[in-house]
This record gives C-alpha cells, structure tokens and sequence, in this order.
C-alpha cells in the first residue's frame, strides 16, 4: 500500500463548463471564460513541470484552444474535470472532489444593502457586542477595509459583508477589535448561517494604522458546514490510514476525517508537503490546498500576478515531485475557476484541469470531479461510498 497527495490549486481552471452559461459575474454570463486559456493568450505561461504532466494538453482537451508555450508530450496520466454541484465556489468543489457533490442549494445573500436579513445582522451584533455593523453588503476582501476599515477603528463596529459566493465574511483589526474576538464572533454566528444553507463564515483580520496601510493577515479562519456524508477523508481513516491537511482543507472540511493540518504562507505550505513526503506513512492521504491563487490574483483580476503565482509553483513541484517515492500517487486539480481576464471579480464555472504522476500515462479525457476522489481511494484501497469512478 502506497500513498497519496491531492494537491488543489485554488482557482486554476481550463475553460469549457458546458453550464457556464447558468453562472454570472454581474450580469454576465460565464460563458467563455477560461482562467488558464486566457492567461496563456494574454501572458504568456512558462510551466515546465506542469506542462510535463499534460496542462497544456488539458487546456486543449478542455476547450480546443492553441497552447503556444505549453506543448509538452504529457508523462503522466492527464484529462479535464466536470462539477456536478450547483456553485462554483470553495466547498462546492473541495467537497465533490472528496466524493460528495453538494445534496442542496446553497443559500446566496442578495446584491443589495442591506444585503443581510435582520436575524442575521441582529445576531452579528450581540456576537460583536456592538450597535451595528459596517458594509452589509456584497464587497471583495480589499475594498471592503478600504472603505469602511477606518470607520470600523473609529467606531469598533465589525465590517461583515458578502460576495456571489455562500459566504459571511467578517473583517476586523486584529489589535484594535482582537483576533480572539473576531473568532469568537464567527464561532458564535456560524451555526445560525450553516442552518440556513451558508457555506461558509469566514473571519478576515487585517493590520494597519489607516487605509493606506490597512492589509489583511495571514490569519484567515474558515466556518465551514460540516459535510453530510462521509467523503474521502473518512474513506482513507476507516481504511487505516491517517489524513493530513495543507493550507484551508481542515476548515472546509470542518476537520472531519483529518488527523493533522497545517496552515501559513504558501512557502510554510510548501515546506510542510517537503516534510510529508518525507515523513507521511504507508496508506496516508494528504490533502492540499495550495497557493490562494484566486484571492490574491483572480479576484483582482491580476493576468500578470496569476501567472507569475503559477510559474513560482511550477518551479517548487520541480523540486517536490522527485520526493514521491516507488508507488506514491500525485493528482494536481483544482476546484473552480477565477479568470483574471473575466469582468467582474467573482469566480468563474469552468472545468478543471487533472494531472496524475505515479500511475502511468495517456489521456483520461472529460471525467467528474468524484472520479478523482475514486481514484484515490482505489490507489490507497480504502472503499469508497461516492459516486465517481477511477480512472487510474
């Protein structure tokens, strides 16, 4: 019995969701868009490694777009993802990737102000123990300190706000409002949002002294609903095997099913797979989430940053794919899309690319994101109770 590492890459998607007609950003129809496709045309992408294991070919599987740059014969096992859940957001796609497409329709907060209804905003404050709250509106996480975060010093007041994702974000100062506090605000309120179908709290503290220096921390903390069902992570445990988590995986999944995790900068999340292919154990699964591409390029719709993220990852895999030992399994994916070309700021509804090292090659073709939760499963022989199929 081997191991296995799933590696997601926030946001990196290829193009081609045959629904991304039913997804908007604003009023715009997500309907061409392409986060890979579009910054290869207009950027330029220099990924060896990653081309290596079939990206460029998967882009062109995806969506039949020239790849000038990425023409690789691919060595590994390649193909393109296809969501079956009704979103295109964080836990939609982490979720279904471990097995499990979402059984309900996520509750999405209107593009009004206010945007939240009174129990929600009543329950914010008694969680805050102010008078009120700032923002209460849809807002990205940059903009919103900017706007209200001198307001929030002045009158203590926590910013929370929304986006088209099912989400409750809450930003504060981590000095002047307390990180603890702030933790504490989103750990009071979360049950209420989860009942209601919310995807996801999210606590945003951030520093600075005035709105030309305000900037958010690396101190993100996620809310998230605990999965219904058992998903991958449970799979591997009852297998016998142990589940580590990179980066955010421990706060989508609400820990469920994960023995250890590990936060921090992408560089700490990338020393931490160095020491797990080092030190993780037969039958062991881990589970990354690697590299924010989306919050720090995407959403800003940043071509130039995105793809510069994507090269200074490709150069890391160099260095970490010949730490997989005999037998080890690599499948590198994503969990939506967030072009950086695309008007709006929101994510995008694409297919996602999937990338395999350790079980051969050729092509897998168009799969559903469970099939690589099966797959994974098959290779560490846990029994899976989803709906995917393997395509090792």
């Amino acid at each position: 019995m081997a191991r296995a590492f799933l590696i997601v890459l926030d946001s990196v998607g290829c193009g081609g969701a045959p629904d991304a007609h039913s997804f908007f950003n604003g009023d715009l129809p997500d309907t061409g868009a392409n986060t890979l496709g579009h910054i290869i045309a207009q950027h330029g992408l220099r990924v060896p490694n990653l081309d290596a294991l079939g990206l460029g070919a998967a882009v062109r599987l995806s969506t039949g777009i020239e790849t000038p740059g990425l023409d690789a014969e691919p060595q590994g096992l390649w193909g393109a993802a296809r969501e079956v859940s009704r979103g295109k957001d964080t836990p939609s796609g982490h979720w279904e990737l471990a097995g499990l497409p979402v059984p309900w329709e996520w509750t999405y907060f209107p593009d009004a102000s206010p945007a939240f209804p009174p129990e929600v905003t009543a329950a914010l404050c008694r969680a805050a123990g102010t008078d009120g709250i700032l923002c209460n509106g849809h807002s990205n996480g940059i903009k919103v300190i900017e706007d209200f975060g001198e307001e929030h010093l002045k009158t203590g007041w926590p910013i929370c706000y929304t986006s088209a994702d099912s989400v409750l974000q809450i930003a504060a100062h981590e000095a002047a409002f307390g990180r603890e506090r702030l933790l504490d605000m989103c750990r009071e309120v979360a049950p209420l949002l989860h009942d209601m179908r919310v995807g996801r709290v999210i606590a945003r503290p951030f520093v600075g002294a005035c709105k030309a220096d305000f900037k958010r921390t690396q101190n993100r903390r996620d809310f998230a609903i605990t999965p219904p069902e058992p998903v991958l992570t449970n799979w591997v445990q009852d297998a016998g095997g142990k589940v580590h988590s990179v980066g955010k995986i421990g706060d989508i999944f609400s820990m469920s099913g994960i023995d250890t995790s590990v936060k921090g900068r992408d560089a700490d999340l990338m020393a931490a797979l160095d020491g797990l292919a080092a030190s993780a154990g037969q039958g062991d699964f881990v589970f990354a989430n690697l590299v924010e591409f989306d919050t720090d390029y995407g959403h800003r719709r940043d071509v130039a940053g995105y793809a510069a993220a994507l090269e200074r990852f490709d150069l890391w895999l160099g260095q970490f794919l010949p730490r997989l030992g005999m037998g080890d399994l690599l499948v590198l994916t994503a969990d939506h899309g967030n072009d950086p070309s695309w008007p709006g700021t929101d994510h995008t509804r694409e297919q996602v690319p999937v990338l395999v090292c350790g079980a051969g090659k050729g092509e897998i073709g168009i799969c559903g994101f469970t099939d690589v939760a099966a797959s994974i499963a098959a290779h560490l022989g846990a029994k899976a109770n989803g709906t995917g199929r393997s395509f090792l």
